[in-house]
């Protein structure tokens, strides 16, 4: 930055001080201010800017170590730069101004080169000042997105224990309510169409999705291809995991309905335990595994388009408070036969 970009604030009670001054620094090519004496000087900071000041101890009514002390204690203040100029020349008040925060301190008379060097040194402090500052603020909006995508990506108590840990400890859920809801004939969707309007409508759906898993206290987990996963009851507490799973199925399947696509979804829900914890090292996923998801996913594949199917067990716990038809039993390998109950509407409910 050149020195016309600088502005100088002298203070002094001394006319001809000031003057001597003024007219070195104006010659050197700064901008320069003036102020009698520690009030009016306080008085010029608050309505100016100033990138240096040159400070006199003996002042009257506020000496130059007390507007020393109240521009290092201020918050608006402290990064300015002071360069004491004074006639006092001894150890013990050089000391007091170095703790109070003086930058550097020269003693009358005032040495033309000296004078240069030191204030050019004050001015170097405030740019690398400057330039750290502005180093720190990029930083911290790097951690910003950072942790924003983070969030995006990851729940919230995932985010912070992997912040606070480095490491994200798997752990057993027990009564979680899984919901899979899959886009009926997507597949041969994406053949008639561009790939730009493919993921932009399946975003618009997802974007939606995640809107109604949070509305009804839920989390996301993932998107495989066409096919949403979320939980209830895994990360946050609810009174009825599969109730609200079958809620958030309900207005899934109105919000597709809602898209000008001519998509329908069919919606799966099982209740029981998962492991869950973070999968992979350099791109991280949050995930469930267990026999309560794998059963949650064939549930969902017994469903019609634009229906809701619950596992046997999970129905156990809405019973009371949907009704809804028996689908029969469905063939599970290597385990007995599991009832499928398909969701038709709900009956009076509790309150949410």
């Amino acid at each position: 930055m050149p020195e016309s970009s600088y502005t100088i604030l002298v203070v002094d009670d001394h006319e001809h001080n000031r003057e001597l001054l003024c007219r070195r620094l104006v010659r050197q090519g700064y901008r320069v201010a003036t102020a009698a004496d520690g009030h009016e000087a306080l008085q010029y900071l608050e309505d100016h800017a100033a990138d240096l000041v040159l400070l006199d101890i003996s002042m009257p009514g506020m000496d130059g170590y007390q507007v020393l002390d109240r521009l290092k204690r201020d918050a608006q203040w402290r990064d300015i730069p002071v360069l004491m100029v004074t006639a006092i020349d001894d150890t013990d008040s050089v000391a007091r101004c170095i703790e109070l925060g003086a930058d550097d301190y020269l003693t009358r008379p005032v040495n033309t080169r000296l004078l240069e060097a030191r204030v050019n040194a004050c001015l170097n402090k405030r740019r690398l000042r400057e330039q750290e500052q502005n180093y720190l603020r990029q930083i911290r909006a790097e951690q910003k997105r950072a942790d924003d995508l983070l969030y995006d990506l990851l729940p919230h108590s995932v985010v912070q224990e992997l912040k606070a840990t480095g490491t994200v400890r798997p752990r057993r859920f027990h009564n979680v309510g899984v919901l899979f809801c899959d886009i009926v004939g997507f597949t041969a969707y994406c053949d008639e169409r561009d790939p730009e309007e493919v993921v932009h409508r399946l975003q618009a759906l997802f974007e939606r999705f995640e809107q109604v898993v949070v509305q009804h206290g839920m989390e996301k987990i993932k998107t495989v291809g066409d096919c949403f996963l979320a939980t209830a009851g895994l990360l946050a507490r609810v009174d009825n995991p599969v109730l609200c799973c079958v809620r958030c199925g309900a207005d899934m399947i109105e919000a597709a309905r809602a898209l000008d696509t001519g998509w329908e979804v069919r919606v799966g829900i099982h209740v029981g335990p998962v492991v869950a914890g973070l999968a992979g090292k350099r791109q991280y996923s949050f995930d469930l595994w267990g026999d309560t998801l794998n059963t949650a996913a064939r549930v969902e594949k017994a469903s019609a388009p634009g229906t809701i199917a619950v596992s046997g067990p999970a129905w156990q716990h809405i019973a009371d408070l949907c009704r809804g038809e028996s689908l029969g039993y469905m063939p599970l390998k290597g385990k007995p036969g599991l009832e499928v109950f398909r969701f038709k509407r709900f009956l009076a409910l509790p309150d949410e």
